[in-house]
Order: C-alpha cells, then sequence, then structure tokens
C-alpha cells in the first residue's frame, strides 16, 4: 500500500489558550482522526521559542496508509463536519499531503 503523512500546521487562537488547544488535541481530536481508516499515527511538535509572528506555533503529522491517501482525508473532513465544538483556533490551518515517493 502507499503511504504518506498529512502535515497540519496551526495554532490556538490566544496562547492563554494552549493549555485548553492541547488537551483537545490529545484527548479529542486525534482519537477522532486516528478512528478513521488510513490513519495509523499521530504525532505534536510545537515551535521552540517562540512562533514568528503570523506564524504557526504547532505542527502535527499523521501517517496515512492507503492505496488513496486522499480517500482517509476526504473521510476525516465528512466526519469533522459533525464532530464536537472545537477550541478557537488562530489563522486557519495548514494542511498539506505528502506521499513517499520510496
Amino acid at each position: 500500500m502507499p503511504k504518506g503523512i498529512m502535515v497540519v500546521q496551526s495554532s490556538p487562537s490566544d496562547p492563554s489558550g494552549e493549555d485548553e488547544y492541547d488537551q483537545w488535541y490529545t484527548e479529542v481530536h486525534i482519537p477522532e482522526v486516528l478512528a478513521v481508516p488510513g490513519f495509523v499515527s499521530a504525532r505534536r511538535y510545537r515551535v521552540l521559542g517562540d512562533a514568528e509572528p503570523g506564524r504557526h506555533s504547532h505542527l502535527a503529522v499523521y501517517e496515512l496508509e492507503a492505496d488513496d491517501l486522499t480517500a482517509p482525508v476526504k473521510e476525516l473532513r465528512a466526519r469533522s463536519s459533525s464532530s464536537a465544538a472545537r477550541p478557537p483556533l488562530g489563522p486557519p490551518p495548514v494542511v498539506t499531503i505528502y506521499e513517499l515517493l520510496d
């Protein structure tokens, strides 16, 4: 099966809400994502030091295993439209899908 990753850059809307953002991401969002067939793992990162103004402070990397790497992402979007409330996010998240070359 082809493999790939989905990389998501995001930020809480207010740095003082980072604890709520992290709790939601860890306890709600990652389990929701990993419940979608094709998503097999998730890791989160935070910028070391202060993020530059206008730049996202958090990064999530999701591993994908599917014949069509867009299928799990489409299913996630469909499920997300009816999902639980989200904490306020800062600038819109940046989502990029990468396919494994070899």
